[in-house]
């Protein structure tokens, strides 16, 4: 697949904002609203308004936009905050634990709260949406401990997936690391991400989820790469490991 740079496309402008990297769409909602961008020279203030990028001017504080520099990161998430840009709860984020310099990334899907381990972010949106698009069926590997003895017949149910909540679970495939009475070590592996997929399938087959971790997201892999920490990698290489250049 050969990697291609988006055509001109018609989109509002605070959504154009958010996927060239420059803010998220409540940030720019406002500088919207404050009066502060210009389109062709003519001052809006409905976010609303449509864009035709890259074939219209668009300016912040008099100061036209470009595309920004495309970048990816691979982060190590910690246990105990969320994968949003800001929470109405006031809970830790992300954003609170890597460097402002960074500029505007996104999350390549989530990791829940109570979830650790390998988090993509780029301000790429193809590559997001390559990674994060069921047909691709891009692998997403985890290591779970749950509660109780999880045996081969488990293991099959929850490849053959189940209903809950009015969507299908399912796991691509399940390996039985240590089982116990007390609990049990996997390895998972998802190629999608639904909604707690693995917590929610897992606890329907009568076994809690206690210790989530992801360590690999397609070619990507955690590794030794400490809680916290983060690692970029050039755009180039991401899309040669992706096969998209």
């Amino acid at each position: 697949m050969t990697y291609k740079a988006p055509a001109s496309k018609r989109l509002t402008v605070d959504r154009l904002f958010s996927k060239l990297g420059i803010a998220s769409r409540g940030t720019s909602q406002e500088w919207i609203s404050a009066g502060r961008v210009r389109i062709n020279g003519r001052v809006v203030r409905d976010p609303a308004t449509w864009v035709l990028w890259p074939k219209d001017s668009v300016s912040i504080d008099d100061q036209p936009i470009h595309d920004s520099v495309k970048r990816f990161f691979l982060f190590h998430k910690p246990k105990g905050v969320i994968t949003t840009h800001s929470d109405e709860k006031g809970r830790k984020t992300i954003f609170d634990v890597l460097p402002a310099d960074l500029g505007y990334m996104h999350a390549v899907g989530r990791l829940d709260q109570a979830t650790s381990g390998l988090l993509l972010l780029t301000n790429d949106s193809v590559l997001s949406s390559y990674l994060t698009d069921p047909a691709n069926k891009v692998m997403r590997t985890y290591l779970v401990t749950v509660q109780g003895a999880f045996t081969e017949t488990y293991a099959t149910e929850a490849v053959a997936g189940l209903v809950n909540g009015g969507e299908r679970l399912q796991c691509h495939t399940v390996k039985i690391q240590k089982s116990s009475g007390r609990e049990s070590h996997l390895e998972v592996v998802l190629i999608q991400g639904k909604n707690r997929e693995i917590r929610r399938l897992f606890k329907a087959l009568g076994h809690e989820v206690t210790r989530l971790r992801r360590v690999q997201y397609g070619p990507f892999k955690l590794e030794d790469l400490p809680t916290g920490a983060w690692r970029e990698i050039p755009i180039e290489d991401v899309r040669t490991s992706l096969r998209l250049s």
